[in-house]
């Protein structure tokens, strides 16, 4: 039912400066790997084989990363260093990959909506890059919640407990608990003040959005420091149907700030990179 994945990927990537530069964020490796394929790996877990990337200026190595470099290949064939290229190999096989432009950095909602027409009038998931997702034992996120998706046919966002202090940083729900990982939302604030926040539920980089999704964002006024939320329409959909939040299973890293990266690194050099499993 759900076959495509978004990822909005042409920010600026500020908080890595001057690393980012000239390399988009999204490309920043954890130990051997770039964020990105993290998540593109996620969604052809989770079934979801066409992948939409949304890009901006200066992204090129993005297309690049997901397209075959038959130097490099010719250069490795038949050399132990061809391991390190079977997964990307995979997806690159296994999935389809299509891209545009986001001209105006306008927000998450508005770069969602730029995706519109890679999208088209189905339900699809989306996945924010520098929120690397795991679970080690079991199901990867996206997965988790394509089968939510499954039985209540309604947007979702993945959310997880922050300290009361770091609700400024986040999206932040309240709602009705229907069992004790899902909320009914009923409140949806974009970045409160602790004191202001509804809650410590806090929503990370992962959603499976309706398609009505699109009309409401355009629709919404600018928000939280000048940009169109997604958290807004979110809140409007919420209000005349159903959205629900998932607090996922797994460990999620927020690879946008040095330290969530540097905690990435050191779990995935530990628990993938050195079993062998990082390839």
């Amino acid at each position: 039912m759900i076959k495509k994945c978004l990822f909005p990927a042409a920010g600026y990537g500020t908080r890595f400066l001057p690393a980012t530069k000239a390399m988009p964020k999204e490309m920043l490796p954890i130990v051997n790997k770039p964020l990105i394929q993290y998540g593109v790996e996620e969604a052809l877990e989770a079934g979801l084989e066409q992948i939409a990337i949304v890009t901006g200026r200066g992204k090129r190595a993005l297309e690049d990363h997901f397209d075959i470099s038959y130097e490099l290949e010719e250069q490795i064939r038949d050399t132990d260093k061809e391991k390190y290229l079977v997964g990307i190999r995979r997806l690159i096989d296994q999935c389809t990959f299509s891209y545009t432009r986001q001209v105006e950095m306008k927000g998450l909602g508005h770069a969602i909506l730029s995706g519109r027409p890679l999208i088209g009038d189905e339900p699809f998931a989306v996945v924010l890059a520098d929120d690397l997702c795991l679970n080690l034992e079991g199901d990867g996120v996206l997965t988790q919640m394509v089968k939510l998706y499954k039985q209540f046919r309604c947007s979702i966002v993945a959310i997880e407990e922050v300290p009361a202090s770091e609700t400024s940083r986040y999206g932040v729900i309240a709602g009705e608990m229907i069992r004790e990982d899902i909320y009914r939302v009923h409140t949806m604030v974009e970045k409160p003040k602790p004191e202001d926040a509804p809650s410590n539920l806090a929503i990370i980089g992962r959603y499976i959005l309706t398609p009505d999704i699109f009309d409401l964002i355009k629709e919404t006024p600018p928000g939280k420091g000048g940009e169109i939320q997604i958290t807004d329409a979110l809140m409007r959909q919420a209000q005349e149907g159903c959205v629900l939040a998932y607090k996922f299973k797994g460990r999620r890293f927020d690879c946008g700030s040095a330290e969530g990266f540097i905690d990435a690194t050191n779990f995935c050099y530990e628990h993938l990179y050195k079993t062998g499993q990082a390839y």
